[in-house]
């Protein structure tokens, strides 16, 4: 188990970071809170030693992607909350990044993550790799075919070219 002190820090550098992610698969702030809260209660517990601060923030992003798969999978969730409430739940975005957004987010699993960790967290090809467990040249791909998706269903000129 960690200390406090060790907990704290993660939570101030990291919490942004898993948040965003969170809300990013679950488009529900009450859903983004709890899976937050087990992410960084799986950190407390974990015994894993970290070599630096990226092998720590690559853990933990690879912890929030799976909490949040598997929360969706539940079958509390399956079971209780209905399409039309979270489709009245929207994100507070701004109007000019709405459309980028939703295209991104009705990506295929495989092509949003890629995508979404590119561009919105700045990971290059071989971090990506890492943290989802795929080969470079898979990650290069899935980036190709993900831009051609959203050149698709946004029009020819989309800026992530």
């Amino acid at each position: 188990m960690r200390s406090e002190t060790e907990i704290n820090r993660a939570v101030e550098r990291y919490a942004d970071m898993v948040q965003r992610v969170c809300f990013y698969h679950l488009k529900n702030q009450a859903d983004t809170e709890d899976v937050f809260q087990n992410v960084f209660m799986k950190y407390m517990l974990s015994e894993e030693l970290f070599r630096d601060s990226e092998h720590e923030k690559a853990w933990l992003l690879r912890v929030a992607i799976n909490a949040c798969k598997d929360y969706l999978k539940s079958f509390f969730r399956k079971n209780v909350v209905s399409l039309e409430v979270l489709n009245e739940m929207e994100a507070d975005v701004p109007e000019d990044y709405r459309e980028v957004l939703e295209a991104v987010l009705s990506l295929p699993e495989k092509y949003k993550d890629t995508i979404y960790l590119h561009y919105y967290e700045g990971y290059t090809a071989a971090e990506i790799g890492k943290i989802l467990g795929k080969k470079e040249n898979a990650v290069y791909s899935l980036l190709s075919r993900g831009r051609g998706m959203l050149r698709e269903k946004l029009g020819g000129d989309w800026i992530g070219k």
